[in-house]
């Protein structure tokens, strides 16, 4: 069929062309939907054989966060968005059903249901289109922007307490790797190649991010060849949802229908983005998790460990220590954070308690159980949260003219036109959508607070 427009339309600026150029112009994120293209239409009579069917959404490549699902029609508030039966679902029991199970039932030192998914994953990624489950690992990423693939450049780059977790994340992968090597051996028989040359540590890598950032949390029952809780699932097209902080969803496994899920609180628009809600968390925790941040975040915060506490708290060092070692041993050094609203009240009570003389120890319990301070204590405890906020504001600066420097050197490198996006394999960790662009909340979070005199939250 052939369009025609009048000479009117096109003076006005009416064509396709011209709308496509005004959504960009008025911020809205653009879309092409991905059914037809051979992967997913492969993934999708892949789930159709296992009894799914989806009429409602479809894979859409978005330009503000890159793949995702797209409403075909609109979703009403309570809707049923997808349900995904148990046969879809990549479980622990589909590994120890598989060619795998009899070499983890025979292991004596049983694996955990993490390493058994693992495992499976980078086995059946091995067999290629012979595997059952290629058509789910075929448009799984190539690699991930998660902290375990941070190059040590990188995460230097991140706040103290973030950068040791990254490092702590990378560590854990390692050591997985390393102290299942002999197990990895009594799997030779099912490899085209050597064991040492399909379980690497990338490919454990990328498997450990693919479960970690993708698996849905679903309850089963423990058995006698595994270890730990067995809580995760792999949900082929359902982990194409993306995540925003503002949304709201019910999902669970649904034991009536043996089916994993979603319901939409709110609905969407026809052919708009559908997104779900990961959990309230802060753009450190999405990081660490997921490999992005959240920009607008309303549960982002911004840390405070003990060592910065030490630097900007005034005193004599031998009292410093004593409060420091009573705060520790109550527990209270953790998840101390700022917000656009101020401090936290955890953080308030340990400033509380640092501004008390030591003549007054016997009053340091009843303080962490909220009771007043005094005048005096409590003006030099807002200003000392007044001066880590400076701190905490400078430090940010101070990073984020670092991060800049970094990518600008990396674009500089003559290997960076080779990597491809982060999404394609590049293994830097820095993208759009990894959310390394500058937060105007974070400073925002100092400055409105300071705006405000002061006024530390109130306890929630």
């Amino acid at each position: 069929m052939t369009l025609s427009l009048s000479p009117g339309e096109v003076m006005n600026g009416r064509g396709r062309a011209s709308r496509k150029r005004k959504k960009k112009r008025d911020g809205v994120a653009q879309s092409v939907p991905l059914s037809h293209q051979p992967e997913y239409a492969e993934l999708l009579r892949f789930l159709h054989r296992r009894g799914f069917a989806s009429t409602l959404l479809q894979p859409a490549l978005f330009s503000d966060t890159g793949r995702g699902l797209q409403a075909v029609r609109s979703v009403k508030p309570n809707q049923l968005l997808i349900s995904l039966p148990e046969s879809c679902l990549l479980t622990t029991s589909t590994v120890l059903d598989s060619y795998l199970g009899h070499y983890i039932k025979s292991w004596k030192r049983r694996p955990s249901p993490l390493l058994a998914l693992c495992v499976f994953l980078v086995c059946e990624r091995h067999r290629g289109p012979d595997a059952e489950w290629w058509p789910y690992i075929r448009v799984l990423p190539a690699s991930y922007t998660c902290p375990a693939y941070f190059a040590h450049a990188a995460a230097a780059l991140l706040p103290v307490g973030l950068r040791r977790r990254a490092l702590e994340q990378g560590d854990a992968v390692r050591e997985m790797h390393l102290s299942n090597r002999d197990f990895f051996r009594t799997l030779q028989t099912v490899l085209r190649q050597p064991v040492e040359d399909v379980l690497t540590f990338d490919a454990l890598r990328w498997a450990w991010c693919s479960v970690n950032t993708r698996s849905v949390f679903m309850c089963q029952p423990s058995n006698e060849f595994l270890r730990g809780p067995n809580d995760y699932a792999l949900a082929p097209f359902l982990d194409l949802l993306n995540h925003r902080p503002d949304v709201q969803v019910k999902a669970g496994f649904n034991h009536e229908t043996q089916s994993y899920e979603i319901r939409s609180a709110g609905g969407t628009p026809r052919f708009q983005q559908v997104f779900i809600n990961y959990g309230s968390h802060d753009n450190q925790r999405l990081l660490l998790e997921y490999g992005f941040v959240a920009p607008g975040n309303p549960h982002s915060v911004v840390y405070v460990d003990a060592e910065m506490l030490r630097e900007v708290v005034k005193g004599d060092t031998t009292s410093l220590e004593q409060k420091m070692k009573f705060l520790a041993d109550n527990n209270f050094l953790n998840n101390l954070s700022v917000c656009d609203e101020g401090p936290s009240w955890r953080l308030m009570t340990v400033l509380r308690l640092m501004s008390l003389p030591q003549t007054l120890f016997p009053r340091w319990k009843a303080v962490l159980r909220g009771q007043a301070v005094g005048e005096v204590a409590e003006r030099r405890s807002v200003r000392t949260a007044a001066a880590l906020c400076r701190r905490l504001l400078r430090d940010t600066l101070t990073a984020l003219e670092k991060v800049n420097d970094h990518v600008w050197h990396l674009h500089r490198s003559p290997a960076f036109s080779n990597r491809g996006s982060p999404r394609s394999g590049s293994s830097c960790g820095w993208s759009s959508h990894c959310g390394w662009r500058r937060n105007a909340s974070w400073g925002n979070a100092f400055t409105h607070w300071e705006a405000l005199k002061l006024r530390p939250a109130k306890r929630t």
